[in-house]
């Protein structure tokens, strides 16, 4: 559908439209009241306006090399049509898929199917908890500073996390909840982290404890140097060595998603949701069970990216607790009544919240 635009400005394209939309709803909420009926209604056409075009955007992109891992995936995908056997060793769940696909469907359709995954778990979740306010959840998710990224490159890690969040919509039906919570380690195993967090943050259930862990992961980081990424690249992960070596080896493939150093920048990024948390539950002494069981994950998961931020790839560790940023930072605001103007401070959270992600696009 978008083929007409050159490949090298899509990334682009997608990140100036999404600061269009992100300041039409700015100047939104400085005309009325978050709960007057008119917000309902720009909150519905809006959303249905972004969730379309991010669906066909996404979606219908040409397979090309500027989205490393999706040509790579390409590949695959037309060898196994070719008739080559893939031999399966880990994600089972998403090779099988791509296996079963590539017998019925062409690799365009493929990874629009794969763009409907990613992205329709953000929309449910934020039409179940942010009700008529949807769209302002919504945005936040697809404005988040890794959202395009892994829908374009980091996919497998991308539908893994789409699958957890989809769990979290079926959170007072745990029957439901586990086996979603099962598909997304199946799409990739790295939810392993995500998921083992949910459970710790289920046991123990004091907020304060969170805060703890997680203040308490930047000077251990700092103190302990490259011991973390040395000590958990040698646990050993079975055949699957994907994890130690984002952990232990250097850039070998000059990936993009590469980055070293203790990263300030990220970690104050990560500071967002963890200051949300603390003010919604401490200062604004909101009790939801939900919420501080969503905010205990994130902070669990947070802390072990920040034990091993210098890892060559930690940014694909730390997705492992950002995908969960958005709910963390907009479900409060959107499920009860804070401030006054409240509008006005969503829109301004917004703001801030996409502007952090323009401003590390712009920077590259």
């Amino acid at each position: 559908m978008f083929d007409w635009i050159p490949i090298n400005s899509y990334t682009a394209i997608y990140y100036n439209i999404m600061m269009m939309v992100m300041l039409i709803t700015l100047f939104h909420s400085y005309q009325g009241d978050l709960f007057q009926p008119a917000s309902k209604k720009f909150s519905a056409s809006m959303g249905f306006i972004l969730l379309l075009f991010i669906a066909l955007y996404i979606g219908t992109r040409p397979v090309s090399g500027v989205f490393v891992d999706m040509a790579n995936y390409g590949i695959i995908f037309l060898r196994i049509q070719a008739g080559e056997i893939p031999i399966v060793k880990s994600d089972y769940l998403f090779n099988y898929f791509m296996v079963f696909c590539s017998k019925i469907m062409s690799d365009r359709w493929f990874f629009f199917i794969c763009s409907l995954i990613y992205i329709t778990p953000c929309y449910l979740f934020s039409k179940k908890y942010g009700g008529s306010y949807w769209y302002y959840v919504f945005f936040i998710f697809v404005g988040s500073y890794m959202f395009w990224p892994f829908a374009t490159n980091g996919i497998r890690n991308g539908l893994g996390t789409s699958l957890f969040i989809l769990a979290l919509c079926y959170y007072d039906r745990k029957i439901v909840m586990y086996p979603l919570m099962g598909l997304a380690f199946g799409m990739h195993n790295s939810l392993v982290i995500p998921i083992v967090a949910l459970f710790i943050s289920g046991i123990y259930k004091n907020p304060k404890v969170y805060l703890y862990i997680w203040l308490a992961a930047i000077p251990l980081s700092l103190i302990g140097g490259g011991f973390w990424e040395s000590f958990f690249g040698g646990l050993g992960f079975g055949e699957d060595t994907r994890a130690s070596d984002y952990l232990t080896k250097g850039n070998v493939n000059n990936d993009a998603f590469a980055y070293t150093g203790f990263r300030w920048d990220f970690l104050f990024y990560s500071s967002f949701a963890a200051f949300a948390g603390w003010y919604f539950i401490f200062k604004k002494e909101i009790t939801d069970k939900f919420y501080i069981h969503l905010w205990g994950t994130y902070m669990i998961a947070n802390a072990f990216w920040i034990l091993i931020i210098r890892a060559n790839f930690s940014n694909r560790f730390a997705y492992l607790s950002w995908f969960l940023m958005a709910p963390v930072i907009a479900y409060p605001m959107l499920r009860y009544k804070l401030f006054p103007n409240q509008y006005r401070i969503v829109g301004l959270v917004l703001a801030f919240y996409y502007l952090f992600t323009y401003f590390m696009f712009l920077r590259g």
